[in-house]
């Protein structure tokens, strides 16, 4: 008889999951108390971002630091308050972001990365899904020459170490790729092996219903309870109770108040994002995703319009929205190409879930038998997911994963 493991969590991590689990001949319910993808896999840019081998450390930089501190900038902002309330987390985060530890962390973070795109590849292709898929890459642009030179070095190293595949694009032709670019861009990196996704949302609905369709259960319910049940675990919700031979937390940003019943604690904090979806002006048209990187937001094309993305709001997940550094963000894109009107009422907010040394937990609990994680993983949940669900597969088969690992075990810190 097989195994019957339920997940709670479906984001893109969760849904993952439950797609390799089902693929592997276990019985699995999927819990969540909204549809599958509405929450962060819903928000972001939808980018599966294949170059994205370095996390993002916390600013050490004195410049960086003066920079931020007025707390105006569009790629960070944050909330006095909540600094304090996560002061624990994010000290550890600065001191994780030391350039010899950070050095470290970066080509353990990017074996994950490397395997994206050829995992999302098999989950949409078995899907049905490949419409939703764009592999024409993304474009990184840039205001100024020096800047522009710095990145082309690094970029040079990731494809030196990890396969990252680009192209220098200078301004002409950059404005022969994007002819509605104004004359603030003065180049870009086109990075060439990372894929979009016209409709992120609608990617994790589609890999949930083939997850459906091979049998898998899904159950919209609110979770309100968990104990271990003998060797197996009860999860108690508003619906009733679910109990199942084993359970993964996939619960993304509210995980510590999960992993607190169960007495674990994790350096985890949240940074908090925004979008909203513009018509384009009259004329003009956006052809690829678009970074603005000296300014810090993404303008990316979708099903529902213009989707401009901001940074990182370093804020509590239940505070409410904050919305200047939006509109900052929008006032930044303005000057580089004619947006046209918003097309919703209120501004989209969500909350990445970062891990103090910006790597996901992705395996068995160190003090519970049949327990798992799968969270943790800041910016990149959405490129990941399918990664983590063959990875936590392998793992619960007891086979030996084509990754190490150790630095994603769930008792480093």
């Amino acid at each position: 008889m097989s195994r019957h493991t339920l997940i709670l969590g479906a984001g893109m991590v969760g849904v993952s999951i439950a797609w390799h689990l089902q693929a592997r001949g276990r019985q699995v319910t999927l819990v969540d108390r909204r549809e599958p993808g509405r929450e962060t896999s819903y928000g972001n840019a939808g980018l599966i971002q294949r170059e994205a081998v370095k996390p993002h450390p916390f600013p050490r930089d004195l410049s960086d630091i003066w920079r931020v501190l007025p707390n105006r900038s569009i790629d960070i902002r944050y909330r006095t308050g909540a600094m304090f309330a996560e002061a624990n987390p994010l000290w550890q985060y600065w001191r994780y972001s030391a350039p010899k530890t950070f050095a470290r962390i970066v080509p353990e973070y990017a074996s994950l990365i490397v395997h994206c795109t050829a995992e999302h590849e098999r989950m949409f292709t078995t899907a049905g899904a490949e419409h939703l898929i764009r592999r024409d890459g993304w474009l990184q642009v840039f205001r100024s020459s020096a800047v522009f030179d710095d990145e082309l070095a690094q970029a040079a190293d990731f494809r030196d170490r990890f396969g990252v595949t680009f192209e220098r694009i200078d301004a002409e032709q950059l404005h022969a790729m994007e002819p509605s670019l104004s004359a603030h861009a003065i180049g870009a990196i086109h990075w060439t092996n990372a894929w979009s996704v016209i409709d992120p949302g609608a990617l994790v609905k589609a890999y949930a219903d083939d997850f459906v369709g091979r049998g898998g259960r899904i159950e919209k319910a609110e979770a309100r309870d968990l104990e271990t049940d003998g060797d197996g675990w009860r999860l108690r919700t508003d619906r009733g109770e679910l109990n199942g031979d084993e359970l993964v937390l996939a619960t993304g940003p509210w995980s510590p108040d999960w992993l607190e019943r169960l007495g674990y604690r994790v350096p985890m904090f949240v940074m908090r994002g925004y979008h909203m979806h513009y018509e384009a002006a009259a004329g003009t048209t956006l052809n690829y995703g678009v970074m603005d990187f000296e300014k810090g937001y993404l303008l990316t094309p979708k099903r529902a319009g213009l989707r401009l993305t901001t940074g990182a709001e370093l804020n509590t997940i239940d505070a409410p929205p904050r919305f200047g550094q939006l509109a900052a963000a929008e006032a930044a894109a303005r000057e580089m190409f004619e947006l046209g009107a918003r097309k919703e009422a209120e501004p989209w907010k969500g909350a990445r879930p970062c891990m103090a040394d910006m790597k996901p937990i992705i395996g068995p609990a160190h003090r519970h038998k049949n327990l798992w994680f799968a969270f943790g993983h800041g910016h990149q949940g959405f490129t990941l997911g399918p990664t983590t669900g063959r990875l936590l597969g392998e793992l619960m088969d007891g086979e030996s994963p084509r990754v190490d690992m150790t630095p994603f075990r769930s008792d480093r810190f």
